[in-house]
Parts: structure tokens; sequence; C-alpha cells
């Protein structure tokens, strides 16, 4: 054999044992749930087509719980495996509520890679004489039908034995099994169907089933061929493990709200490394924002501290955005309508009205606010203008010096009518350094940020890692670092309580959550959470 039939032979089996390696890497990485980092291999819950293009929620689960299990013990601690294995546990115990039934010897078995849930109607009988009454379905994959059939077996002789009366349907070819309905005018009950060989379906009416069956048979009627779902969906870039897809209007109704100008939303889950990663997609119009994946400098002057922190670009636009939507307008008003009173100041018209270039707002400890913005055209005047309006609601306007830096003081003096003395109240501090207005609401909150020199958000490693999982081209970020500003959320949303504890584990590891938006992108307005975990 000559020497180059013998050296492509050689490159001949190398190249092979190389492709064989790499479809081994491959194929090891896609099995172990390492690879749930790249999402799930389902790119949209294949049970949508179960529920009608109108349902309010849907929310899908597009992975094996047991193999987020096995990934959260491979990332914990050997210390914390014990724990993490307790939580995973009693939480998957807990779905099954307080029936006599076994996650692991009656679901585990079959389970399949996916679990959804919807909200499929407001009404299940669509007769609003007798009240309404949602409709739910859940929606599970199994990947091994007779033991599925074999849970439903003796979850319906438990209820049997304890009762219940059964009753056997079948429709259009699928055996729809239910406890007796005592009265047409409540017709919530427990039901259940194996539809072919793939799902197990629960819900709380047969007629739910049945039109979960219809919308199979007729695809126009189901989510999965809507126009705005799939268009939702397409705008998620990630790789996902869940999905979570709302009408709009429709929720409204359910929890007799206002309708949104948003028509649906569109959210996906994903798993990083520190945490998760939540993309959302809102099919509504407006304004194409302004992004950049350049850093925020006036996070330079915004010391490392901050509990809470909004940055970004174009602050009157984002103002604008939030305000047309009630339902945000209400959650963003109050902490803005304390900073203003506490400056005597209409914030959205005195100030957010000329930021158009980069902004930075934070509280610090001691309930210190602090406002950094780009000056840009106007903002002189505007600046200006702000001690007029102090001077005009007679609080007083001076200089002092704050170390080096010289910072302009409003002061509102009283006294009292038994005292000669005159007490002063520094109602807020503003100085100009480089491109950037500085406000703050006390003196040592304007000392606090002089003096971070490095200590700042911009330069700080827990703002570094909050923003990690999120896309670096957007309007800028929402910072809460969760263990500073949990008591102050409390306080202000007594809802967040709840929230806890429904949320049990996820709010015990929660480190920080980071909001960012990604702009609109043909009538799709786009975003990000990212939440750390510890």
């Amino acid at each position: 054999m000559k020497f180059r039939s013998f050296q492509n032979l050689v490159f001949a089996i190398a190249g092979v044992l190389l492709v064989i390696g790499v479809v081994s890497l491959v194929w090891i990485f896609a099995q172990s749930p390492l690879g749930l980092f790249q999402g799930s291999r389902l790119n949209a819950p294949t049970a949508a087509m179960f529920v009608p293009k109108q349902a309010p929620v849907l929310a899908s689960l597009l992975v094996n719980p047991d193999q987020l299990e096995t990934l959260r013990q491979l990332s914990a601690k050997p210390g914390d495996r014990a724990a993490t294995r307790a939580e995973f546990e009693q939480f998957k115990q807990g779905v099954l509520g307080s029936s006599e039934l076994n996650y692991k010897r009656d679901v585990q078995p079959w389970l399949g890679n996916e679990v959804t849930a919807a909200i499929t109607t407001l009404d299940i009988d669509r007769d609003e004489t007798n009240g309404k009454e949602a409709g739910y379905l859940l929606a599970l994959a199994t990947k091994d039908t007779e033991r599925s059939r074999e849970f439903l077996q003796l979850f319906w002789q438990k209820r049997a034995i304890a009762g219940t009366e059964l009753v056997f349907d079948a429709y259009q070819g699928t055996k729809i099994i239910y406890g007796k309905i005592e009265s047409e005018s409540v017709p919530i009950t427990v039901a259940s169907a194996v539809v072919g060989r793939q799902y197990v379906l629960f819900a709380n009416s047969p007629k739910v089933l049945r039109d979960a069956i219809n919308n199979v048979q007729a695809a126009e009627l189901n989510l999965e061929h809507s126009s705005q779902y799939q268009a939702a969906l397409a705008a998620l870039d990630r790789g996902r493990i869940g999905v979570v897809f709302a009408n709009l209007p429709e929720l409204a109704k359910l929890n007799g709200k206002e309708p949104p100008t948003a028509s649906t939303a569109a959210i996906s889950l994903s798993l990083d490394r520190k945490g998760l990663v939540a993309e959302t997609a809102i099919v509504r119009d407006g304004e194409t924002s302004k992004l950049s994946d350049k850093a925020v400098g006036a996070l330079n002057y915004i010391p490392a501290i901050a509990s809470i922190s909004a940055s970004g670009i174009n602050l009157n636009q984002l103002w604008s955005g939030l305000s047309s939507e009630s339902s945000l307008a209400k959650l963003v008003n109050s902490p803005i309508d304390t900073l203003g009173q506490r400056w005597n100041l209409n914030l959205p018209k005195d100030i957010f009205s000329w930021v158009t270039g980069e902004y930075a707002l934070a509280l610090i400890p001691d309930s210190d606010w602090v406002f950094v913005a780009e000056k840009t055209e106007g903002a002189e005047s505007a600046i200006a203008h702000l001690d007029e309006l102090a001077k005009a609601q007679r609080i007083s306007t001076g200089t002092i010096d704050v170390g080096n830096q010289s910072v302009s003081v409003w002061t509102k003096f009283s006294s009292g009518a038994a005292t000669k003395k005159i007490e002063a109240d520094v109602v807020g501090v503003h100085t100009t350094i480089g491109k950037y207005e500085i406000f703050a609401t006390s003196i040592n909150a304007m000392n606090a940020i002089l003096t971070a020199q490095n200590n700042t958000l911009a330069n700080s490693q827990e703002f570094t890692n909050a923003i990690a999982g999120l896309q670096k081209t957007n309007t800028g970020y929402l910072y809460i670092d969760w263990d500073a500003a949990q008591p102050i959320l409390e306080k202000q949303l007594p809802i967040l309580k709840i929230a806890e504890l429904a949320g049990g584990s996820i709010f015990e590891h929660l480190k920080s959550l980071t909001i960012s938006n990604y702009g609109n992108r043909s009538g799709i307005q786009r975003g990000g959470v990212f939440v750390q975990l510890s």
C-alpha cells in the first residue's frame, strides 16, 4: 500500500471516529438533564390542539418533571441535595392534592414530556342565568398507555369506593369517565379521558372534554392554528422548557378587570445556570423603542447598595408606554407619587418629559431615592425651571459643598410657635457631573453617590450576574435585589406575601429579579425577565 493511500485511510478512520464521538456526545447531552439548558425538543405544546382559540390562558411544561429534579440535584452542593430532593417530592405530591395517590408509584411510570393546563372557557354552559363557571383542562402526555390506563382505573376505583357514582360516556370514539352530575345548573365534577395513545385528559366537566375532542377534529377551532398564537411563539427566540399563552381581554374578564390595549401575550420559560429566564412577547401596536447594546453610563452614579433600580434610555417614552396600560400604571404610580410628594413635583411632567437620553432611578438604604439623567437638549432650562417651581412653593434654593462637589439644595424652613429655633428640612438636592444631572432626596444620599467611586451598580458583580441571562440589546433594566427589597415590596404590595406562600421554595432561593424591554418588532413587544436563584 502506498503511503498516500495509507494516509488517506488513516484520515478516513479518524474522521469516522470523530463523527461517532461527536454524535455520541450529542446523544449523551440530549439524554442528560444538562441538555435542558438548550430547551426542550418540543418547541410548542402539542396539547394546544385540545384548547379553543379564545381560551383565556394556557400553561405548559415541555419536559418531564424528573429531568428538572435530576438537573437540580447535579447543580446542588452535595450537602443540599437531600433538602432539594425533599422540595421536589413535596411539590410533586402536592399536585395530587389530598388523594391517596402517590406520584412515584402511580404517575411517574407513565408521565411523558408534556404537562399542559388551560382555562378553556369563562363559562362552561354559556348560560349566564345560572352563574358563571370556568372550564379547566389538564393534558398529560403519556409514554406508556397501558400504565396510564391502570392509573385511571385506580383513580376511579378510589372514588367509587368513596361513594361517587361513575358515568361512562363514549364520545366520538373516546371513553369519558366522570362522577355523576346531580344538577345541570352545576355541571362541575371530575372527568377524564385517554385520547389516542398519547394523552391523558382531566377536566372539571365532561363538556370541557367533549369540546377538547371537537377542537382536535376541527383544526380551525383550536389554539394551535391561531395566527396570533403562532406569531407570539415565533417571536420567542430562546430554547424553552415551558410556555404560557394568554388571551388578555378574556383573562381580564375572568378577573373582572378592564381589558388591556394588548390582545395576546406569550411567555417562554428557559433554564440558565444561575436561574430562570422568561421571554415575553405581547401582540400590540407601539412605537419602535430606542435599543442599545452599550452599558448605561448613568449607573456609574448609582451606589451598589441600591435595592431597586430602573435604568435605560428615553424615560419619557417608557413612562408614556406604562401610562397607557392601566394595570401597569397602578403598579408604578404609587412609588412615583410618593417620590413626587417628597420633592413637591409632578415627576412625569416636570422631569420625565425632558429625559430623552440615559437615566437611572434607584432606591438606596434609609428610603432615599437617587435619580440620574443625561443632560440632552433643553435640559438646562428644565432644571432651572425646577428651581423656579421650588421657590414658588416657598422652598428655598441654595448651594453647599458635599466633599469637593458644589450641590444645589432645596430646603423648607419651619418654626414652632413656642420656640425661637428655625428648623430646616432638606427636600432634595441636585448637582451636575459631566453630562449628567444627579438628584437625591437627602444630603446623605448625595454623599453616598459622590463617595461610591468604584462601588457602583455599573461595576457591581451582583448586578452583572443579575442581567447575565438577558438579551444585551435592550432599552434598559428594572433590577430588584430581593433580600434588600423584600420588606419594602411586601409593604407596598400586600398580595406579594400570598405569592410567597404559593411560590414556596422559589422565593426561598430568590436572589434577584431583573426585567428588560427588547423593543417592538413587527407589532410584537418583546422583553425578558431573569430570576437569579441562589
